[in-house]
């Protein structure tokens, strides 16, 4: 049994970061995008009825509704868009992190399974990456080119 466990975990060590990365990326991206497009008319005209969720619903300790309308509407398209890009993914994934984390505290603290899973692929992202199908990996701001300059780097 040990042995079997041994090569299945040998097998499972070459699925490639960049693939695990990938699917980070766009399926949480997605359930965020799609949230913010419900909260739309058109390309992006706030609806009544989500000036109506952030005033009721949604409603934030500090923050006045119409404020926290607007800035949820746009990061729920922004974040999830640079996700999907790969563009900026560390810093985006930090934002949809502390989305989650307000939603789970503020609005929904019965939903901790969905946010934890949320929060677990923002996590690994946040820490490895957003793997070589990114635009991060295509200019040079993210990936292994990165880490290698780091490590042969002189120490002064």
């Amino acid at each position: 049994m040990l042995a079997i466990l041994t090569r299945l975990n040998a097998l499972f060590d070459r699925i490639p970061h960049d693939v695990v990365a990938l699917a980070l990326r766009v399926f949480p991206a997605m359930v965020f995008l799609q949230s913010g497009r419900t909260k739309v008319d058109g390309v992006f005209s706030i609806k009544d009825s989500t000036w109506f969720l952030f005033e009721h619903e949604y409603a934030l300790p500090l923050i006045p509704s119409q404020l926290a309308a607007v800035l949820g509407t746009t990061a729920e398209h922004v974040l999830p868009i640079l996700m999907i890009l790969g563009l900026a993914t560390r810093v985006s994934a930090l934002g949809l992190l502390g989305m989650t984390a307000v939603i789970q505290i503020f609005v929904y603290p019965d939903a901790w399974v969905t946010h934890g899973l949320w929060a677990a692929a923002f996590l690994a992202l946040i820490a490895r990456g957003p793997g070589a199908v990114s635009l991060d990996r295509v200019l040079g701001i993210d990936g292994a080119g990165m880490r290698t300059a780091r490590r042969l780097a002189p120490v002064t």
